[in-house]
């Protein structure tokens, strides 16, 4: 050292020689500003290296790991590092025996403080590594079927808990075992603090294992007022956009211990179910005159079906003297040879699926008339497209019916009145 820096430095030296804790302080302020630097250098670089890394790649991973800030949370390390370690170096150098009883309280509390925040980091990165997993898992083709978000999520609040006891472990010197003892003496009321947890991570893999709901699905909880898309499938909630848009948030235990209704195999078997019956006003049933089955030939739906007829009945009355009078001779009526002609309706329409059931059938006469009810399914399951297929068809029943002579039934109108009170006057 020269002799000039040597003789400027003198009066610092003499003073830290008289001053011992005035040296150790001088020491630890360098080892904070040092390891606050080294922090610094440390993410920026490890930033601005994984950013380039990834802008590199084509990989997936390495976009979710940065987007998650795994490494920059890795690098809050590097501080820790250098205080747990610089902190004994100087208790090592510079200790005496005045001042070492305090001063070594003073660096085991430091060093306790590193370590924790050490172990906060490693807990929050290796968390940020999770979600990324899941993030990773999502872009997946078959993510939606089975989505793993509750599952890490569980994985977080274990990996906290545990996290959370090694820090306070470290910071009051005890062993984690003596903590986690503490705390299995506490289980009755951690089942009560963490019950919403536990009933949604059994519902979790119910949910998942089951195959009962994902991402996307229609279902409808009328307990809840639900009737819309899942939206999101996490631990605690489930989240459904309803039709009109409103978001509803359900515990996802209810979907366990409430009914509810999964459209989605609705979707896949590629049809959607319409049922609905017309009334017919029952004075308007009645036989078919030879004349009038002549006419209801020019229908090309009803050819075969009336030709086949025909002949059974002239089978069947061939036994019967005088069938044309007798009134135990079968005969065709308008009601039956319409729900014929609906019948092969419905099997000709080309939205109508022909691959699942088709099928018009007469219910119980009720007050308001008897009653076809009309059972088959759309070739679509979109809700729009469906809602304009079944209003085509039954705009096509609802005309074509006075082709049968027959009478849809509905409650009398003013118009209705009207009418009848004009033929009493006339």
């Amino acid at each position: 050292m020269p002799t000039e820096l040597r003789a400027s430095l003198n009066p610092i030296l003499d003073a830290f020689q008289r001053y011992p804790t005035l040296e150790k302080t001088v020491a630890i302020a360098l080892l904070a500003v040092i390891a606050w630097l080294a922090g610094r250098i440390a993410r920026h670089v490890l930033t601005r290296w994984v950013k380039r890394a990834v802008e590199r790649t084509d990989f997936v991973w390495d976009d979710a790991l940065a987007d998650r800030k795994v490494f920059s949370r890795l690098a809050h390390l590097v501080p820790a590092v250098l205080t747990y370690y610089g902190i004994g170096l100087i208790n090592l150098t510079l200790g005496d025996t005045n001042t070492t009883t305090a001063f070594d309280g003073f660096v085991q509390n430091a060093k306790s403080v590193a370590a924790a925040y050490a172990v906060l980091m490693v807990v929050l990165a290796i968390s940020a590594l999770l979600s990324a997993v899941k993030d990773i898992y999502e872009k997946r083709p078959d993510a939606q079927n089975k989505p793993i978000k509750g599952y890490v999520q569980v994985a977080q609040i274990v990996l906290y808990v545990l996290g959370g006891v090694l820090v306070v472990a470290t910071l009051i010197g005890k062993s984690p075992g003596v903590l986690l003892g503490g705390l299995g003496a506490m289980t009755a009321v951690l089942l009560i603090v963490f019950k919403d947890t536990i009933l949604s991570l059994v519902a979790s893999v119910q949910l998942n294992s089951n195959d009962m709901v994902r991402v996307g699905d229609w279902v409808e909880m009328p307990s809840h007022r639900v009737d819309g898309d899942v939206i999101d499938i996490a631990l605690h909630t489930v989240k459904v956009q309803n039709f009109d848009n409103t978001v509803t948030t359900v515990p996802t235990y209810a979907f366990i211990t409430d009914a509810f209704k999964n459209w989605r195999a609705m979707h896949e078997s590629g049809g959607r179910r319409v049922k609905r019956p017309l009334y017919f006003d029952m004075t308007s049933i009645r036989f078919l005159s030879d004349a009038e089955i002549d006419r209801l030939k020019r229908f090309q739906l009803l050819e075969d079906y009336l030709a086949a007829k025909r002949q059974e009945l002239e089978e069947a009355n061939a036994t019967i003297s005088d069938s044309e009078h007798s009134p135990q001779a079968r005969r065709l009526t308008n009601i039956g040879t319409f729900r014929a002609y609906a019948a092969s309706y419905l099997s000709h329409h080309p939205q109508v699926n022909g691959d699942l059931t088709i099928l018009v059938r007469q219910l119980d006469p009720t007050p308001a008339g008897l009653p076809m009810q009309f059972y088959f399914f759309t070739a679509t399951t979109k809700w729009a497209e469906y809602e304009g297929i079944q209003s085509d068809i039954f705009d096509h029943f609802l005309a074509i019916a006075s082709e049968f002579d027959l009478r849809i039934f509905q409650q009398p109108a003013g118009t209705d009145l009207e009418r009848l009170a004009d033929r009493g006057s006339s």
